[in-house]
């Protein structure tokens, strides 16, 4: 099945406007969120806060995610957390205090935690899942829409971010009050999002998943994330996951200095870069499924890829290279990510599979957090120390590093029998 064949069930397409809208609204809240940071502060080291407000979460919320996910109907999590954030949303910029901030984007991270692997876990039941349980390409080609449109939505995001502000000025609209209106903007994706979610009839559990629930509970059997992490299949995924992490945590830290201190081009410059970004991420959706036969093979690719991106983009310091990387960039992050969920869904099912999408997402944005940490911090020691290893500027040294350490990441994957899972 293609991408029509797939957009035209009615309730997965009604999942993915859903989960369109909200990403809108999360990449609009995501740079609204840094400036009225920095706004609030005047600090470079508040605004580095934002990105552990991504860290904690995964950490202290995953255990509680998988909990709530094992047990609670898909459709329930999903409309509550939507809910929940559309609230928290609104709260979020009423008050001009950097704690009253911190703790309200500490929290919707945390309700996104809990949405996205029940997001996950619904997908092969809304595609008709008995039906279509050998056919790994219907099932990458659903994930991989999903994925899209998440990262699909960042240039927009941006783009209605900027506007926003444009036009809050012109209008008279001073101070904090500049961000309230984007974050009640973003509170209304919220309830777009939840409204799609209500329309949907069913997401399942199925009775199967149910009975496993069931027999655990009976058995006093605890079905954490430590026991989806004991599993074979999970083991292999997961280094991957942290893998192609670390390469985008670099990039989300370096970027906006490598573009202008190396590359001298500018916020129009590093605009351009997030939107071919987004292209990036389209092109692989529509590639994946057609050029890679092995799940295996796909995983260990698109994350060596990315790594030799990385590595060439910084080495070489050019707008035209920094460009063209941008969108081998996104390709390859998608391929990779849509093959291990991909491969998640295909390998275990019923209770085991929603743990194992948690631990994914737990994995995916612990590790974002901690490598953009790591990348600025490493990056400010340098600069601070007058240092230019190789005669390259903090930045480039670093984000160059980076690319090495995510190649030779790739080569340690090891993704036990996806051999027989087919892309095709």
């Amino acid at each position: 099945m293609g991408l029509r064949e797939q957009l035209n069930k009615r309730d997965f397409r009604r999942l993915i406007v859903g989960q369109t809208v909200s990403s809108f609204g999360d990449w609009m809240g995501t740079l609204a969120l840094m400036y009225f940071v920095l706004e609030l502060s005047d600090s470079t080291t508040a605004v580095g806060g934002v990105l552990v407000l991504r860290l904690l979460p995964s950490a202290l919320g995953a255990p509680v995610a998988a909990r709530v996910v094992t047990r609670w109907r898909r459709r329930s999590v999903l409309m509550w957390s939507t809910l929940v954030q559309t609230g928290m949303a609104v709260a979020l910029p009423i008050v001009p205090w950097l704690v009253w901030v911190y703790f309200w984007a500490f929290m919707i991270e945390v309700a996104g935690l809990i949405f996205l692997p029940a997001r996950d876990a619904s997908i092969p039941f809304l595609i008709e899942e008995e039906e279509n349980r050998h056919d790994t390409g219907t099932l990458e080609i659903a994930n991989g829409i999903t994925m899209a449109t998440s990262y699909g939505m960042i240039p927009v995001g941006a783009g209605a971010f900027g506007l926003i502000l444009y036009f809050s000025q012109h209008i008279g609209l001073e101070g904090h009050w500049r961000y309230v209106a984007v974050f009640w903007l973003d509170a209304l994706t919220y309830l777009g999002c939840y409204f799609a979610i209500r329309s949907i009839p069913d997401l399942g559990p199925g009775p199967v998943e149910r009975r496993e629930v069931e027999r655990s509970e009976q058995e006093a059997s605890p079905r954490g994330l430590l026991s989806a992490v004991r599993l074979p299949v999970v083991r292999g995924v997961l280094p991957g996951v942290a893998v192609v992490s670390l390469g985008l945590g670099a990039l989300f830290s370096l970027g906006v200095v490598f573009v202008r201190n190396v590359l001298a081009a500018g916020p129009v410059g590093f605009g351009t870069l997030v939107v071919l970004f987004g292209v990036g991420a389209l092109v692989g959706l529509l590639i994946i499924h057609r050029k890679v036969r092995n799940l295996a093979v796909q995983i260990r690719v698109g994350t060596a890829v990315q790594g030799v991106v990385i590595f060439l983009m910084a080495l070489l310091g050019t707008v035209a290279w920094a460009f063209i990387g941008a969108v081998l960039f996104g390709a390859a992050a998608t391929s990779a990510l849509v093959g291990g969920i991909t491969y998640l869904q295909e390998s275990l099912s019923g209770v085991n599979r929603n743990l194992a999408l948690t631990a994914f997402h737990a994995v995916l944005r612990f590790g974002l957090a901690l490598a953009a940490l790591v990348a600025g911090a490493a990056a400010d020691l340098l600069r601070r120390a007058g240092a230019a290893p190789l005669g390259l500027p903090p930045s480039q040294f670093v984000l160059a590093m980076s690319g090495l350490i995510v190649l030779f990441g790739a080569t340690l994957i090891r993704v036990p029998g996806a051999g027989g899972l087919s892309a095709r």
